[in-house]
C-alpha cells in the first residue's frame, strides 16, 4: 500500500465490548519484541517495555496507549524531527535522530512517551500503531488479536461513523461522546464507553484546539514582542548611559571649580 496516498487510519476502542483478556497486551509485546514485565498484565503500567495496558475501571476495562494525535504536540516540540506524524495516522519515532532532550515526554497531554533511563543508549519508547504493518495493508497487531472486537482498526472517518452509529443505536448503553473526535484537534485512537472519559481515567478539559496551534500563536507574536521589548530595553540602556555621562561630567566640573 502506498503510504502517501492512503487515507488516515485509526483505532476504535469500545470499552463495553472489552473482556479484559489481555490479548492486545500480549500481541503488542510480541510484535515489538518487548520483555515480560509482570505476572499479571492488569497490574502493568506504561513503560519503555510496555506500550499498551489494560486497566480495570469499575465493572469494566480500559486500554491505554499512544493516542496518535492528528496534530501531535510531541512532534511540534521535537527540535530534530525524531517524531513524525505519518499520512496514514501513526506517530512514529526515528531513534537515529533523537538527541535525548525528552521534550516529547514533557509535552504529551496524555503522558505517553517513556524514556529508557536505565539504558546506555536510551531511546524514547511508545506505541507506533504498527506503522510497518499498516504500510503492508495489515491491521495493527492489537486489533487483529482482539477476540471481542473491542479494538477495531480502519479508516478514521469510517470508524467515526461507526462509533456514532453504535451510540445512536444504543443510547441507553453509551455515553454520547466519542473521545478523540475533537479533543486537542482529534486523535487516531477513538474511545466510546458506557461511562464518562473521566471515569475511564482519560484526561479531560484539554479543549478542542491542537496544542501546537497555541504554541504557534505565541511564537507568531514573539517577533513583534521582541521588537517592542528590544526598543524598550534599548531606551533604558540609552537613558542609563546618558545619566552616567551627565554624572561624570558634573563630577569633573565640580572638581575643576575646586
Amino acid at each position: 500500500m502506498d503510504q502517501a496516498s492512503a487515507s488516515p487510519r485509526a483505532l476504535l476502542y469500545d470499552s463495553t465490548l472489552c473482556i479484559g483478556c489481555g490479548a492486545c497486551y500480549d500481541a503488542c509485546k510480541e510484535r515489538n519484541g518487548l520483555p515480560e514485565t509482570t505476572d499479571d498484565f492488569l497490574t502493568d503500567h506504561l513503560s519503555a517495555n510496555t506500550f499498551t495496558i489494560v486497566q480495570e475501571r469499575g465493572d469494566g476495562y480500559m486500554r491505554r496507549m499512544c493516542m496518535h494525535c492528528v496534530t501531535p504536540t510531541c512532534v511540534s516540540v521535537c527540535p530534530v524531527g525524531a517524531l513524525e506524524k505519518t499520512s496514514m495516522g501513526p506517530v512514529v519515532y526515528h531513534e537515529d535522530r533523537c538527541i535525548g532532550c525528552r521534550y516529547c515526554v514533557q509535552a504529551c497531554p496524555f503522558s505517553i512517551p517513556r524514556y529508557e533511563w536505565s539504558s546506555l543508549t536510551p531511546r524514547v519508547r511508545k506505541c507506533d500503531m504498527c506503522a510497518d504493518r499498516l504500510a503492508k495493508g495489515m491491521p495493527t497487531a492489537c486489533a487483529e488479536a482482539c477476540p471481542a472486537g473491542a479494538t477495531k482498526f480502519g479508516n478514521r472517518d469510517e470508524l467515526i461513523a461507526e462509533a456514532k452509529s453504535r451510540i445512536a443505536a444504543s443510547p441507553d448503553t453509551y455515553v454520547n461522546h466519542i473521545y478523540g473526535l475533537e479533543e486537542i484537534g482529534g486523535t487516531s485512537v477513538l474511545v466510546i464507553s458506557d461511562v464518562s472519559p473521566a471515569e475511564l481515567g482519560l484526561p479531560t478539559g484539554l479543549g478542542d484546539d491542537p496544542l501546537p496551534s497555541l504554541t504557534w500563536d505565541v511564537l507568531d507574536k514573539i517577533p513583534r514582542f521582541s521588537v517592542v521589548v528590544g526598543a524598550f530595553l534599548g531606551g533604558v540602556w540609552w537613558i542609563t548611559k546618558r545619566r552616567e555621562e551627565v554624572r561624570l561630567a558634573e563630577g569633573k566640573e565640580v572638581s575643576n571649580e575646586s
